[in-house]
């Protein structure tokens, strides 16, 4: 009778149905992102988004990077499987805001996930001088290092 009212309960032995439900699945999609395609009017300078959590020498920071070597580090950074969002801090004059979402849950650095496989997408909007100089919807690959 105990051993019923455990199992149910969702405190079960590891690879019982009640065990694996119980635990929320990992999602952890540190690594950079990188755009799908050419990038569109008014973004030709954006490099990658990077949400590398580990501080290694060889990664990128944390930040939105440009190709032009500028790093734009998050004010605001809010990374959930259904909500992504930033806002940068500001460089001369101009900071960006993202707001979307993962297409896909798990730890990204264990998937196999190739550079055309979309798994973010959501709006980038670029900023300059308080106003809105550019926006576009967006898909992300993934690209977790060497």
């Amino acid at each position: 009778m105990l051993a019923l009212g455990i199992f149910a309960a969702g405190i079960g032995a590891p690879g019982t149905g009640a065990f694996t439900q119980s635990r929320p699945a990992r999602f952890n999609p540190d690594g950079a992102f990188w755009l799908i395609g050419q990038p569109p009017d008014g973004f030709s300078d954006f490099d990658s988004i990077n949400l590398n959590g580990r501080r290694l020498r060889r990664l990128p920071t944390q930040a939105l990077h440009l190709n032009t070597g500028k790093i734009f580090h998050y004010k605001t950074l809010v990374v959930k499987r259904d909500d992504f969002s930033f806002t940068t801090a500001t460089i001369g004059g101009v900071y960006y805001t993202f707001a979307g979402k993962f297409l896909r849950g798990g730890v990204f650095a264990e998937q196999d996930l190739n550079d055309e496989q979309p798994v973010l997408e959501g709006v980038l909007v670029k900023y300059k001088n308080g106003q809105k100089v550019a926006e576009a919807k967006l898909k992300f690959s993934y690209f977790g290092g060497t």
